[in-house]
């Protein structure tokens, strides 16, 4: 937990470094949601800002059991402020039966955002699976929560 508090304000402190004099940065998160009648065991997303407006800056976990700790990402792009496109995966070896369905909140992404135009994002879902590996219907959605400046 220490590391990836470590990880988060190395790359909000990172990131502040690189915003240009003129724009006054602010911080804001995107919850990502997976919602399916099946079980999800596994899932993976991608997430793109669209336009120079916002950059991912940390990566949490989300609501279910299954999934508890942070899901994997290029952790290297976000502590280097490289991470303007983000992929996002996870699965789970639990028994079906704790697998989540119903639309839950699989993470959470934070962003370092510039200007004061609420952002654009392109999320789409690259497959979800059951506990068997088979590819299986979900939808993904997000939620923004505006930030504070900084």
């Amino acid at each position: 937990m220490k590391r990836l508090r470590a990880i988060v304000v190395f790359a909000f402190l990172f990131a502040a470094a690189s915003a240009t004099a003129d724009s006054e940065a602010r911080f804001a998160s995107v919850d990502v949601f997976i919602e399916s009648a099946y079980p999800v065991a596994a899932w993976q997303f991608e997430f793109t800002p669209i336009g120079n407006d916002a950059q991912v800056v940390g990566v949490e976990s989300g609501d279910s059991d299954a999934f508890n700790d942070a899901p994997y990402y290029d952790r290297d792009a976000v502590q280097q402020g490289r991470a303007d496109r983000i992929v996002v995966a996870d699965y789970s070896l639990a028994d079906e039966s704790e697998l989540p369905s119903g639309r839950v909140r699989v993470t959470t992404l934070h962003l370092m955002l510039y200007g004061d135009d609420t952002p654009e994002f392109d999320t789409q879902l690259v497959v979800a699976a059951s506990y068997q590996g088979t590819r299986i219907n979900a939808e993904i959605s997000i939620e923004f929560s505006a930030g504070s400046k900084q």
